[in-house]
C-alpha cells in the first residue's frame, strides 16, 4: 500500500518509553470526556486499557480507550462529533478488524489517543480489561511483557500490524491463565 501521501501520524515509528505516572490520570480524564461526547450516542462505559493503563510498564506514549456503543448505527455523527476534538476515524478496510470501529486523537501530527468503539457484548471487552488487570496484579508477567514490548519495537519499528500480530501469543497465555 502507497504511504506516501498519507499523514504523519499515520505512518509514524513505533517507539516504547518508559512509564509515566501520568498515563492513569490522562486515561481518567480522557474517559469522563468520551462518556460526555459519546452519551448522546448511547455509550454508558468507556475504560482505559493498553500498556498505558498498566502501573509502571514502558509503553508507546498512546492512551488506548475503549467505549462500548448499542451499535455501529450512527457512526457518521459520531465521527463527525469526535472529529471536532481531534479524533480521526480509521474505516474497517483500513483497520482490518471488523469487530471494532477505531478512532486515533492526533496533536501536533503524533498519535495521543486510540479509541475502540465496540458492540455490546463483543468477547474482546472483556478479554482487554482481564489483560490490563491481570498484568497490574502480576509484576512478573508485566516484566515480561515490557521485554517483549521492547523487543519488538526494535524488530518491527514501521510496521504496527507486525508488532501487534508478534504479541498475540504472550496476550493469549495471559488470558488463558486460570483466574
Amino acid at each position: 500500500m502507497e504511504h506516501n501521501h498519507w499523514p504523519k501520524w499515520a505512518v509514524e515509528t513505533i517507539e516504547i518509553v518508559p512509564p509515566n505516572p501520568d498515563w492513569i490520570d490522562r486515561g481518567n480524564a480522557a474517559v469522563k470526556e468520551l462518556l460526555q461526547l459519546l452519551d448522546p450516542f448511547g455509550v454508558k462505559e468507556v475504560e482505559h486499557v493498553g500498556s498505558t493503563s498498566i502501573r509502571d510498564l514502558p509503553a508507546k506514549p498512546i492512551i488506548d480507550l475503549m467505549a462500548k456503543i448499542p451499535s455501529f448505527g450512527g457512526l457518521e455523527e459520531i465521527a463527525e462529533k469526535l472529529g471536532e476534538d481531534q479524533w480521526h476515524y480509521v474505516p474497517p478496510k483500513l483497520d482490518n478488524r471488523p469487530w471494532r470501529r477505531f478512532f486515533i486523537k492526533v496533536e501536533k501530527e503524533k498519535r495521543v489517543a486510540h479509541l475502540h468503539l465496540m458492540l455490546e457484548g463483543e468477547p474482546r471487552w472483556e478479554q482487554q480489561r482481564l489483560f490490563r488487570d491481570r498484568l497490574n496484579g502480576t509484576p512478573s508477567l508485566k516484566e515480561e511483557y515490557a521485554e517483549l514490548k521492547k523487543h519488538l519495537a526494535d524488530k518491527f519499528p514501521d510496521d504496527r500490524e507486525a508488532y501487534s500480530e508478534a504479541k498475540t501469543v504472550f496476550i493469549q497465555r495471559v488470558l488463558d491463565k486460570e483466574r
